[in-house]
């Protein structure tokens, strides 16, 4: 790794923390990064999975006083992120880079749709899944994370945004609680998917380095000035690279 693929992708980094921080979406500039630079397209997912991880994690810090949720809903969401980010690690491992590569741009399209539209899945009814969610609700909203967390163990892109749709459909709309358990859920899904790759030693770890640095950097700032951000310019941006993105990947597949 020279000089040059240093400074790129500490900058990527850096960009794709403060997007996570801000509105999400880092890992369209992250991911593709790492393609860029020619690490192999599942190591470069693994790789991104690790560096946007500990950067989200260091910058969730901001929504903890939101987190109200009892015990009786948190622990089978997290139960099914647990075992949903596992599965997705796993089946990352197991897909041949080729079939990864044909999959990819139909990835990140749904995660760009659901970046772009995921916003008003989050507006509607009154919250009701915090306290008094009945048990078929829980069961309902368990089976739905299930599936969130394989799709994040798979591939991380858009996982947040998926995760909020989730939270909205099973009747959240207070946007700070809801970014709260997505960050905790993000965490675990995509925590656990670190550990599978790490186990596997399925990351490039200069290049993860350097990423994680820059993650770091561009969460911390990113946290700490988001409310000074126009947010809709932060959206434009993250759709327009994730559109950008998808069609690069759908020319470079078929």
């Amino acid at each position: 790794m020279d000089f040059q693929h240093i400074i790129f992708l500490f900058f990527a980094g850096v960009l794709g923390g403060a997007l996570n921080a801000v509105a999400g979406g880092g890992s369209f500039v992250a991911f593709p990064a790492l393609l860029f630079t020619g690490v192999p397209p599942i190591p470069a997912n693994a790789t991104n999975t690790i560096a946007l991880w500990v950067g989200t994690t260091a910058s969730g810090g901001a929504y903890r006083s939101r987190l109200d949720v009892p015990k009786r809903i948190m622990v089978p969401l997290l139960v099914t992120s647990f075992a949903g980010g596992v599965t997705g690690a796993f089946l990352l491992l197991k897909t041949p880079a080729h079939t990864f590569m044909k999959v990819l741009p139909w990835l990140m399209l749904g995660a760009t749709l659901l970046f772009v539209f995921g916003k008003r899945l989050s507006r509607g009814r009154a919250s009701g899944v915090a306290h008094d969610a009945t048990v078929a609700a829980i069961v309902g909203a368990s089976v739905f994370e299930l599936g969130v967390a394989v799709y994040g163990g798979y591939f991380g892109g858009g996982v947040g945004i998926v995760n909020l749709a989730m939270l909205a459909a099973v009747g959240m709309t207070d946007i700070h609680a809801m970014n709260a358990l997505k960050s905790v859920l993000g965490t675990a899904i995509n925590g656990v998917a670190v550990v599978v790759f790490v186990l596997k030693r399925a990351i490039y770890w200069p290049q993860a380095v350097v990423m994680i640095a820059g993650a770091l950097v561009g969460g911390y700032f990113g946290a700490h000035y988001a409310l000074k951000l126009p947010q809709a310019w932060v959206r434009g941006f993250v759709i327009l690279v994730g559109a950008g993105m998808t069609a690069y990947f759908f020319v470079r597949a078929y």
